[in-house]
């Protein structure tokens, strides 16, 4: 799901900044999705592994940030998921785009579909109760809804409709969810409760899983990445359609289009906040509000990111979130395979991890999880330099 330029620069123009380290390719945009993969492959562990580090106040609210929010609320690891779908939004306008006007909306939807459903089966399939292996014992481990579940049906129907309809109709289309969504979950109550409930268990969302979603569930009798809040998500997905569409229009100037994103993401902070002043920020019902928050810092970040490496030039420092935003599933897919935890206990372990704890209490924890972290980006550099992209 990268994100291929679809136009070249014409004869005997220099090659912008960002097209040094890869020919073709939006970099600033690889290089955000690396950025934000790093965490998805380790950022957990380094917040859970920092909460037992006493170190003083900042530490302690660094680590805060780099643990969802256990409800209600957002904090920086809250925005990494939404991240990446907004970050699919902006890439199926590169890919699809080349796709439909070399091959025909037709070819792109089976594309769609094929992949969608394979990154949903790969879903399934990681998502095991018991993760040493890819068989269920029974059906109650399968888990339907995940997160590569998400990021499939997200794909699919996000990508069906930049196919078939007009940015206007998709406007529309993101707003009905946004309002629907809102709507439903401020005046349905969950049924035997009575009133109206936000809290985890008692709202309308949770209680449709519990009764509509089979088998595994996450959270027990309900699932983060279930059946309804996955309608929000798809509106996360096109917030960065709208993006894309904007970044792919030719005669704006760059830094028009990076301003354009930092205006676009400032209203949607105003929105989102705002919102939820009424309407809670919840990151497991992936609620309107959220999806306003998230999808606003998403804007910024890639802004950034764009102004940074693809404006200025400033391309190096960027070099391994590269590495890792060529591969992103397969790198997801791999930590899950393979614990990258216990082989980096294996490298800093015993008397060392503890050597580290005798200057820090739980320091020794810490460096095991970054460990972690540098194996994952020493396999990303070894994939980029044999050229092995796998693509789904």
């Amino acid at each position: 799901m990268a994100a291929d330029i679809p136009t070249s620069p014409p004869a005997g123009t220099p090659p912008a900044p960002s097209r040094i380290l890869l020919p073709g390719r939006l970099v600033s945009l690889d290089a955000l999705r690396g950025f934000d993969m790093l965490w998805i492959l380790g950022a957990d562990s380094i917040g859970v592994a920092m909460e037992g580090l006493k170190a003083g106040p900042v530490m302690a609210a660094v680590a805060t940030q780099l643990n969802h929010e256990p409800w209600q609320g957002f904090r920086f690891y809250d925005l990494i998921f939404p991240l990446f779908v907004f970050m699919i939004g902006v890439s199926l306008v590169f890919s699809l785009t080349r796709i439909v006007a070399r091959e025909g909306k037709d070819r792109a939807m089976q594309r769609i579909v094929m992949r969608s459903a394979l990154l949903y089966v790969l879903g399934v399939l990681v998502y095991n109760a018991d993760h040493s292996q890819f068989l269920w014992k029974t059906a109650a481990d399968i888990r339907l809804l995940g997160v590569l579940q998400r990021l499939a049906l997200c794909y699919l129907i996000t990508g069906l409709l930049f196919v078939t309809c007009r940015t206007r109709t998709l406007v529309i289309l993101t707003a009905v969810l946004l309002i629907g969504y809102w709507a439903l979950l401020t005046f349905v109550p969950a049924p035997g409760q009575g009133v109206v409930s936000w809290e985890e268990g008692k709202n309308i969302v949770n209680w449709f899983d519990s009764r509509y979603l089979p088998w595994r569930k996450w959270d027990g009798t309900h699932d983060p990445e279930g059946i309804l809040s996955t309608f929000p998500a798809v509106a996360s997905c096109l917030l960065g359609v709208f993006a894309g569409r904007w970044m792919i229009r030719p005669e704006i100037p760059d830094t028009r289009k990076a301003i354009g994103l930092v205006v676009a993401g400032i209203s949607l902070l105003v929105a989102g906040y705002a919102w939820g002043a009424a309407s809670p920020i919840i990151k497991k019902l992936w609620t309107s509000p959220y999806v306003l928050v998230a999808g606003g810092w998403s804007l910024l970040l890639f802004a950034l990111f764009f102004w940074i490496i693809d404006i200025l030039g400033w391309s190096r420092w960027a070099q391994p979130f590269v590495w890792i935003g060529m591969n992103p599933i397969a790198l997801y897919l791999l930590v899950h395979v393979a614990n990258f935890d216990a082989i980096s206990r294996t490298v800093v372990g015993g008397p060392v991890e503890g050597h580290f704890d005798t200057w820090i209490p739980g320091l020794g924890t810490v460096v095991v999880s970054v460990t972690g972290i540098l194996l994952c980006v020493a396999l990303a550099r070894l994939l980029y330099v044999k050229k092995l992209f796998i693509r789904l």
